[in-house]
């Protein structure tokens, strides 16, 4: 992993994906009011669970905010990020649309004291411009495969509005990159011998003893750094081989974000869920066998939209290029 986050950057001109300059307007969801900026206050206990990414983004926050530095969260949820720049001495804008969650925020900081370095204003983060100048911006609306949520769409227009109204360069943005890649599986999708073949959400550290069965390596698909222009838009078309004989029945999306990309310790990494897609024509593959994978979709959408667009070709083996 440490050759990896060394050499990311400059390997994202060669990423195997195809990104457009889409339109920026909004289009409207039915998941719209139920994630994004816009997830209810039970979604955070969950949240508050997840010790790898909270231990992960206090580790970023530590590396690189100082005190007296002004830090902007944006989409803050229940402010506990915002907490962890507090006690490493800054000035704190926690920026929450939904009213229930902005006014948990504030209660909950008071009570750990921390009220008077964080600010908490309710409003959309899309339309957010500081008062001053800005270091740091944490923005943790993340899903795999950048899905669902709005990280970059969020991310997008506060650099717009930044630049616009302020005469600096861009903060330093937590997380800083992430990395998209996809992998052919195996997963049988019965339960007490029902077949149900739906999409599935499996935690990285989950035990494998599902039946599920890796049938390639995962391979990157896009590279996202939130510090540069980025495209709303995946457009990929790859080719995949399998690893060993079995029954290819899915693809798994696998995320891994860069909370700091740090090329001379440890970079703090935060996993999303994996996402399981079901195919719609599984077929059996021999290990060796290449598999013309295609899919589109737009950082946001729903997860039908990735699921509806993968299209899945078997290639004979008898038609294979001999490598």
């Amino acid at each position: 992993m440490a050759n990896f986050v060394s050499s990311l950057k400059p390997s994202l001109a060669e990423a195997t994906y195809e990104s457009t300059d889409a339109s920026r307007e909004s289009r409207v969801h039915p998941e719209q009011n139920l994630l994004g900026q816009f997830i209810p206050l039970h979604y955070h206990f969950q949240m508050l669970q997840d010790k790898q990414r909270l231990e992960g983004f206090r580790r970023a926050i530590e590396l690189h905010v100082k005190p007296g530095m002004h830090v902007v969260e944006l989409g803050g949820g229940t402010g506990i990020l915002s907490s962890f720049a507090a006690r490493c001495g800054a000035e704190v804008t926690c920026v929450e649309r939904n009213p229930e969650l902005a006014s948990f925020a504030r209660s909950t900081l008071h009570a750990n004291g921390l009220d008077q370095q964080v600010t908490v204003v309710e409003g959309d983060a899309t339309e957010f411009i500081p008062s001053q100048p800005v270091d740091v911006v944490v923005c943790e609306m993340l899903h795999v495969a950048l899905l669902r949520e709005k990280q970059t769409s969020v991310l997008e227009a506060f650099k717009e509005n930044y630049l616009q109204n302020w005469n600096e360069q861009l903060p330093r943005f937590i997380p800083e990159a992430s990395r998209l890649m996809v992998q052919m599986i195996h997963h049988p999708f019965e339960f007490e011998g029902y077949y149900a073949p739906l999409p599935i959400f499996q935690a990285p550290d989950a035990n494998a003893n599902d039946g599920l069965i890796e049938l390639s390596s995962l391979v990157d698909y896009a590279h996202i750094f939130y510090d540069e222009p980025i495209s709303d838009t995946i457009r990929w078309r790859g080719r995949l081989r399998a690893s060993a004989n079995g029954f290819l029945s899915a693809l798994r999306f696998v995320t891994q974000n860069f909370l700091s990309v740090e090329s001379q310790c440890d970079s703090p990494t935060w996993p999303n869920q994996f996402l399981i897609l079901p195919l719609q024509e599984p077929s059996p593959v021999l290990a060796g066998q290449e598999i013309d994978v295609e899919f589109s979709y737009r950082f946001g959408d729903p997860l039908e939209s990735l699921h509806q667009s993968i299209r899945v070709e078997y290639l004979p083996v008898a038609e294979q290029k001999v490598h």
